[in-house]
């Protein structure tokens, strides 16, 4: 849920999420596991969230724009392995793979992969990169008192 603070709303969140390392590891043998990846994201708003996927590959075009729907107060287990959650694309097992999440509202987002080529299996799972616009300002060394082409090699003493 959205509160309130100082100057407008806090969300819990950013709206741009980036994952590097992706890989779909191969289908394993057959038993009750099934090798995948997984982009888990949660929408702690109460707004739903429009959720576009970006996937980038090495050797081929990116497919852009892949939408999901990501309701109010809910979360999603965007399961990279099934075509019906990507909108009909099919990954590409083996094949390495970067992702970008972008949503119109803040949400929460996590990598998972489960690969069970090994018998012992392998589980692992990281946040994403939250891409944050920071507003900008000129350091403070920069606007005060400065002459062009000075460099300070040093802090000036305090007294």
């Amino acid at each position: 849920m959205n509160r309130p603070y100082a100057k407008g709303y806090m969300a819990e969140g950013a709206k741009t999420w980036i994952f590097p390392d992706g890989y779909l590891p191969a289908q394993g043998p057959e038993g009750n596991y099934v090798g995948h990846d997984c982009i888990c994201m949660v929408n702690t708003s109460d707004q739903d969230a429009s959720v576009l996927l970006d996937i980038f590959l090495e050797d081929r075009e990116p497919v852009l724009d892949i939408e999901i729907r990501l309701p109010a107060q809910r979360s999603l287990h965007l399961r990279m392995d099934k075509p019906e959650m990507l909108g009909g694309y099919e990954l590409p097992r083996e094949t390495p793979y970067s992702a970008r999440v972008r949503s119109n509202v803040p949400i929460v987002a996590q990598y998972s992969r489960l690969d069970v080529t090994q018998p012992n299996m392998a589980f692992l799972s990281v946040m994403g990169f939250a891409v944050v616009a920071a507003r900008l300002r000129k350091p403070r060394s920069f606007t005060k008192n400065r002459k062009p082409g000075k460099v300070r090699t040093s802090r000036p003493e305090r007294s």
